[in-house]
């Protein structure tokens, strides 16, 4: 029985030792797989490719003692000219430097295609507001002088054309159809005022109608002015006729009786 316990016990040890050495071995194995590898001619290569001047001499393997490394032909022989092209992107003419240098160049494009585009937009609001009879009553140069020129045309009941003349010279021109006349000029020079100010044209053409406009204007205020003229001048002399005929036959009545006037008749008749 003492030597089955022993031989149990040297058995169960070598199991031991047997299990362990396999875990060693094992776990060896795993760091010697993890063991970082620098290769000079991988890493001289990524850094060509990258930023690192193109240096003949970093091409290995090299040639050896009288060309005769077979590393060398094996790695260069079947592209002889790789080594002397210089092939890194970013160098004066790789890739990346062209690709970069391109987008900079379409990138210059697109501002000043921006900016082309915001100068055509900017010259057609211009245009527009130029153009359009909706802005017109905007145009400096009607609302600092058109506008108050054609106010009697524009606004024509805060005018009063009949203001300053005498009941008598108000009723004369009713009565002779002057004064419809001038309303009835002024109506229809308001409508072909609004017609330009909302028909769409250019600032230029639109000024020169405003030009003619006024002119008829001035014209139609001038004859208007010339009739108010004449029928003050008139209900004067009517005025002044009936006094001074008053006068005489008042004058005619109280001083010669009427046999003295049939005389005085005969008297001065011319044969």
């Amino acid at each position: 029985m003492k030597n089955y316990s022993v031989n149990g016990f040297y058995r169960g040890l070598s199991r031991h030792l047997l299990l362990t050495g396999i875990g060693l071995l094992v776990w060896f194995s795993f760091a010697m797989g993890q063991t970082s590898i620098r290769d000079e001619s991988m890493v001289n290569q990524q850094e060509r490719m990258v930023f690192k001047s193109w240096d003949r001499s970093k091409f290995t393997p090299t040639r050896g003692f009288l060309g005769l490394n077979p590393f060398y032909w094996l790695t260069w022989g079947l592209h002889p000219n790789y080594p002397k092209t210089d092939l890194r992107p970013l160098s004066a003419t790789g890739h990346e430097t062209i690709r970069m240098g391109m987008e900079a160049g379409m990138q210059w494009a697109d501002k000043n295609m921006e900016l082309g585009s915001d100068t055509i937009r900017n010259v057609a609001l211009d245009q527009i507001s130029a153009n359009a009879g909706l802005f017109s009553a905007a145009d400096p140069l009607w609302l600092f002088y058109y506008s108050s020129q054609f106010r009697p045309v524009t606004d024509p009941g805060r005018v009063d054309i009949l203001s300053g003349l005498s009941p008598s010279v108000k009723a004369k021109l009713i009565s002779e159809g002057s004064y419809g006349w001038y309303k009835d000029q002024v109506a229809m020079l308001a409508e072909r005022l609004e017609g330009s100010r909302r028909t769409n044209q250019d600032r230029g053409s639109r000024i020169l109608s405003y030009q003619r406009l006024l002119l008829e204007f001035r014209k139609i205020q001038g004859i208007w002015t010339s009739k108010r003229a004449t029928a003050e001048k008139m209900i004067r002399l009517s005025a002044v006729k009936s006094k001074v005929g008053a006068g005489q036959n008042a004058g005619v009545s109280t001083s010669m009786s009427d046999e003295e006037v049939a005389r005085k008749v005969l008297s001065d008749r011319k044969y």
